[in-house]
C-alpha cells in the first residue's frame, strides 16, 4: 500500500478535529485520486530487463504497511499554500549519518521542514527524535531508491501532499566494500550504481520542475560526493581506483553478466566509487542543461571524512576498529556526523555557497571552499554520454 494514499481517512478526521475541513479534504481527495502505481510522466518506459536478473535482484526493504503509513504519514500533508509554508527539503537516507544530521540542521533552525525519504518509517521516526528534531518539522515518506518504481510512487506521493520543495538532497548510498559477488536492484541493476546514481537520477530529473517552481526563488540541488571518487586526490587513489571507462558495462545496463560501469569484473568498493564519479559528473551536467532555464542551483559536496558511520557497516572489523582513530590523530581528517551534517545543511542553504556547478569542501584554516574535481568528473564528453545512458536505463528517454 502506497505510503500517503492509506492515510486519506486520518487526514479527515485530523482535519475535523482541528477545524481546517477544507483544506484537509481537498489534499485527502487528491491522494485518494492518486493511482497505485502513479507515475511522474516520462517518454519512455525504462527498458525491459532479463526474467532471471529480476528474478535474482534483492529489493532492499519492503514498502511499509498501511499502519505504519497511517501514523507516520498526517505531518507530510500541506495545511496552508505553498507562499505560506515553511522551505521544504527533501533529504534521502535522512535516517542516519550525514542526512539524519543534515535534516536535524535544517530543522533547527525553524526555517525548514525536512521531508526525510527513507525505507523505514519506525527507524526514521526513533532517529528524528532521538536527536532532538522538534515535532512538526519534519515528515517522513517511503523511498527504496533500489527500485525505480518506488522512486516515481515516492514523486507521485510527495506532489500530492501539496508541500512546496525549495531543496532536494540525495544523500543515501550503499557501500559494499568486502563483496565478493554483485548485488543487483529489484530493476536487475548492480547495487552500488543502480542506488547510489540511478535512483537519484530519476529522483532528481521528476522533481527538477517543483524545485523551478519554488516559492523562495533560490531553489537548490544537491547531490553528495564524495574524496574517493576524484583521483587528483590522495584518498582516490587508494586503490582500486574509480574509472567509469567507456561505460560499456552501462551501456549494458551493468546487469548480472556485466555488473561494473566500466564493462570489467566487479569488485564492491571500485562500484561505489564509480557511482559517486556518476554523482559528481550529474550535477555538473544538470548545472550545464538546467541552471539557466531553470533558476536552479545544482551543487556537490565532500563534507569531509566522516570515520564513524553505518556507511562502513558491512566493512571489515579491523577496519571499522582502526579507521577513526587514523583519522583522528595521523591525518587530522576526522569529521563527526553531526559537523558533517552542519555541512551539508549549509550547502543546502548558506547564501554564500549559491554557485551552480560548484564542488564544496572544508578545511580547518578556509572553512568552506570550491573544490576541484577529477579529469575524469570534468570531462563533460564523458559526462554527456553518462546522462543519455542513465536518462534511458531509468526510462527518461527511449
Amino acid at each position: 500500500m502506497s505510503a500517503v494514499m492509506s492515510s486519506s481517512k486520518i487526514v479527515n478526521a485530523g482535519a475535523q478535529a482541528t477545524g481546517k475541513a477544507p483544506r484537509a479534504a481537498q489534499v485527502a481527495a487528491r491522494l485518494q485520486a492518486t493511482p497505485m502505481r502513479a507515475a511522474a510522466p516520462l517518454s519512455a518506459k525504462p527498458l525491459a530487463r532479463s526474467p532471471l536478473v529480476i528474478a535474482a535482484a534483492a529489493a532492499t526493504a519492503p514498502a511499509p504497511s498501511s499502519s505504519l503509513a497511517d501514523k507516520f504519514v498526517p505531518n507530510a500533508i500541506a495545511r496552508v499554500p505553498p507562499t505560506q509554508q515553511k522551505q521544504t527539503a527533501i533529504i534521502t537516507g535522512a535516517s542516519s549519518g550525514l542526512g539524519l544530521n543534515a535534516a536535524k540542521a535544517l530543522a533547527a533552525t525553524g526555517e525548514w521542514h525536512v521531508v526525510m525519504a527513507c525505507r523505514d518509517f519506525l527507524k526514521a521516526e526513533k532517529a528524528a527524535k532521538a536527536v532532538g528534531m522538534p515535532a512538526g518539522s519534519y515528515s517522513i515518506l517511503h523511498l527504496d531508491l533500489s527500485s525505480l518504481e518506488s522512486v516515481r510512487q515516492f514523486v507521485a506521493n510527495f506532489k500530492a501532499t501539496g508541500r512546496r520543495l525549495d531543496a532536494l538532497v540525495c544523500n543515501a548510498a550503499v557501500y559494499l566494500p568486502t563483496a565478493k559477488e554483485p548485488r543487483f536492484t529489484a530493476d536487475g541493476f548492480e547495487l552500488s550504481v543502480g542506488t547510489n546514481h540511478l535512483g537519484h537520477f530519476l529522483l532528481s530529473n521528476l522533481l527538477l520542475e517543483d524545485l523551478k517552481n519554488a516559492p523562495n526563488k533560490q531553489p537548490r540541488c544537491i547531490i553528495v560526493g564524495s574524496i574517493t571518487g576524484n583521483t587528483n586526490t590522495l584518498a582516490g587513489n587508494v586503490p582500486p581506483k574509480a574509472n567509469l571507462g567507456d561505460l560499456s558495462g552501462l551501456a549494458a545496463g551493468v546487469p548480472a553478466a556485466n555488473p561494473m560501469m566500466d564493462g570489467l569484473e566487479f569488485n564492491g568498493a571500485k562500484a561505489y566509487k564509480d557511482s559517486k564519479v556518476a554523482c559528481m559528473m550529474t550535477v555538473r551536467q544538470m548545472h550545464q542543461r538546467f541552471h539557466e532555464s531553470t533558476g536552479v542551483t545544482f551543487a556537490s559536496l565532500y563534507p569531509g571524512c566522516i570515520a564513524e558511520t553505518g556507511l562502513f557497516r558491512e566493512h571489515y572489523g579491523l577496519f571499522k576498529t582502526l579507521f577513526p582513530p587514523f583519522q583522528k590523530y595521523v591525518t587530522k581528517g576526522y569529521v563527526s556526523e553531526e559537523e558533517a551534517g552542519r555541512r551539508l545543511a549549509q550547502v543546502v542553504s548558506d547564501p554564500k555557497l549559491d554557485k551552480s556547478g560548484a564542488y564544496w569542501s572544508w578545511s580547518s584554516s578556509k572553512g568552506s571552499f570550491e573544490n576541484q574535481v577529477s579529469e575524469e568528473v570534468a570531462d563533460d564528453t564523458k559526462a554527456s554520454k553518462l546522462w543519455e545512458l542513465s536518462a534511458k536505463l531509468v526510462g527518461l528517454s527511449a
